[in-house]
């Protein structure tokens, strides 16, 4: 999983899917690990993917009981309607990999997400909500502050 983004595009353009300003020291390290051929932390990526989200699930936090590393880590999520998951998150993305908190339920096949929104987004219209009336405020702010 990686973010994309970019510092140096004009200020409309400054911002790419899935890179807020906020997470331009979030890319600066993945850039940095990319350039220079480092290995990333899941456990650093799951914390960053907890934060970003937070505001729009009931709970979520990386799993303690779960083990995990540089190449794997998992993430506890409970949605608005009250579901609970337990995600996995590698270099290739995040998937459901339970249906309760710290469940790895190996016979489980469900697909790669590049992203927690999207995989959120697929999962709970209540996070669709919640995301989509973030969004409205901060436009909100932005056009407010713009006259």
């Amino acid at each position: 999983m990686s973010r994309k983004c970019s510092d140096e595009l004009p200020p409309e353009e400054g911002m790419e899917v899935d890179c807020t300003p906020e997470d331009l020291s979030k890319c600066s390290y993945e850039e940095r690990c990319v350039e220079l051929g480092e290995v990333k932390d899941m456990r650093l990526e799951a914390e960053a993917v907890v934060n970003d989200v937070l505001f729009a699930v009931t709970d979520m936090h990386v799993s303690h009981s779960l083990s995990s590393g540089l190449d794997v880590a998992y993430i506890n999520v409970e949605t608005r309607e009250g579901q609970r998951y337990c995600l996995e998150l590698t270099e290739a993305g995040l998937r459901v990999v339970g249906h309760g908190f710290d469940q790895v339920d190996e016979g489980l096949s469900s697909q790669y997400h590049e992203t927690v929104y999207s995989l959120l987004d697929s999962l709970s219209p209540g996070y669709r909500e919640a995301f989509g009336n973030a969004l409205l405020q901060r436009l909100e702010r932005l056009k407010q502050n713009g006259q």
